[in-house]
C-alpha cells in the first residue's frame, strides 16, 4: 500500500511517499481503507519540531476492511471515521474502536473528516466555557477547521456578539460568512469591547492578549497544542479563569457524553446549523503541500488528503 512517511528535517518538505506493508491489527482495532484524511495542526507542529521521525496521525474516514480480536459494534463494510494516532497518511489505516464512529449514509468521507473531530473539539471547548445566553464570545484561529465551527456553535448558542480573531485581514469576509459579527487581527493593539468567553486554538504569544480581551469574570478556554504562559496578574485583575480542554479526555472518560455530542453533531450538520468548510482536497502523495498550506496560515477551513 501507499503511505507517507516523515524523515527528520525542517518543515513540511520532510514528508515522502513510499510503499509499505499492510498494518497488522491488534485487539480492538479496525483496518480502514481510507477515502479522506484530515490534516491536523498538532501533527503539522510535530513535523516542524521533531528531532526524530514521528508517525503522521490524523482523522481518517473510509470503509472497514478487517477487524481485530474483541471488536464489537463494527464489521467489514461499515463506513467509519476516527482519529488515528499511528500512520494515518496511508491507503490503509488502523483505528481503535474506541476512537471510531459510524458515518451516516447521507454523508461523504470528506464531510466526516471536516466535521467530526473539529466539530467535537469546537463543541467541547464552547461547553467548557460555561456559556450563558447573551455572552460575548471571541474565537482565535477563527478561520481554521475548529474555529469556523466554534463560531457557528457560539452563534447557535445565543451569543450576543461573536468575534473572530485571525492572522490577516484577507480572512475577514470568510469568517463573517461563518458567523462572526466582528473581526480583529492578532496584531491589533485592542481586540475591541471585552468578551465573556475566549476560545483559544492558538496558544503561545496569543494567550495574554486573549486574557486581556476578557471582561470581569470571563473565561479563557485553552484547547491548543501550542502551549504558552499566562500572566497570573492579568487573571487576578479581571477575576478571570483559564480552563483547559482536551477532546480525548471526553472520548475516553465520558463515552456517554461523547456519543450524545456525536449524534447531535451529525443532526446539526444535516439541518445546516453547522457548515464545515473544506479549503483543499490534496492527493496523499502531496502531503507536504498540505502541511505547507497550514503552516503558512493560508487555509480557510479544513485541508483534506485524498488517497
Amino acid at each position: 500500500m501507499r503511505r507517507v512517511r516523515h524523515e527528520v528535517g525542517r518543515g513540511p518538505e520532510a514528508l515522502f511517499a513510499e510503499e509499505a506493508p499492510v498494518p497488522e491489527l491488534g485487539p480492538g482495532e479496525l483496518l480502514v481503507r481510507a477515502e479522506a484524511i484530515g490534516v491536523t495542526l498538532p501533527v503539522v507542529r510535530k513535523v516542524r519540531e521533531a528531532a526524530e521521525p514521528v508517525p503522521l496521525g490524523g482523522e481518517v474516514a473510509g470503509t472497514v476492511v478487517a477487524v481485530g480480536d474483541g471488536v464489537t459494534g463494527f464489521a467489514a463494510g461499515d463506513r467509519v471515521t476516527g482519529l488515528c494516532f499511528s500512520h494515518a497518511y496511508a491507503e490503509l489505516a488502523v483505528l481503535h474502536q474506541a476512537m471510531a464512529s459510524p458515518v451516516p449514509d447521507r454523508a461523504t468521507a470528506v464531510d466526516a473528516v471536516a466535521l467530526v473531530r473539529s466539530g467535537l473539539v469546537a463543541r467541547g471547548a464552547y461547553e467548557a466555557g460555561r456559556p450563558r445566553p447573551g455572552d460575548a464570545v471571541l474565537v482565535t484561529a477563527a478561520a481554521s477547521a475548529v474555529g469556523t465551527l466554534a463560531l457557528q456553535y457560539a452563534k447557535a448558542g445565543g451569543a450576543s456578539r461573536v468575534v473572530a480573531a485571525v492572522s490577516s485581514a484577507d480572512k475577514e469576509e470568510f469568517v463573517r460568512a461563518m458567523g462572526a459579527d466582528e473581526v480583529v487581527l492578532y496584531e491589533d493593539e485592542s481586540w475591541g469591547a471585552p468578551v465573556d468567553i475566549v476560545l483559544d486554538g492558538v496558544g503561545g504569544e496569543l494567550l495574554n492578549p486573549a486574557v486581556r480581551a476578557l471582561a470581569p469574570g470571563g473565561r479563557l478556554v485553552a484547547f491548543s497544542s501550542g502551549g504558552g504562559t499566562i500572566d497570573a496578574y492579568e487573571l487576578l485583575i479581571r477575576s478571570a479563569s483559564v480552563i483547559g480542554f482536551q477532546m480525548a479526555a471526553i472520548a475516553r472518560g465520558k463515552p456517554d457524553v461523547y456519543a450524545r455530542w456525536l449524534e447531535e453533531l451529525w443532526e446539526l450538520h444535516h439541518n445546516r446549523t453547522l457548515r464545515p468548510h473544506v479549503f483543499a482536497e490534496i492527493p496523499l502523495a502531496e502531503a507536504a503541500r498540505a502541511h505547507e498550506i497550514i503552516e503558512s496560515r493560508r487555509n480557510l477551513g479544513k485541508v483534506v488528503l485524498i488517497p
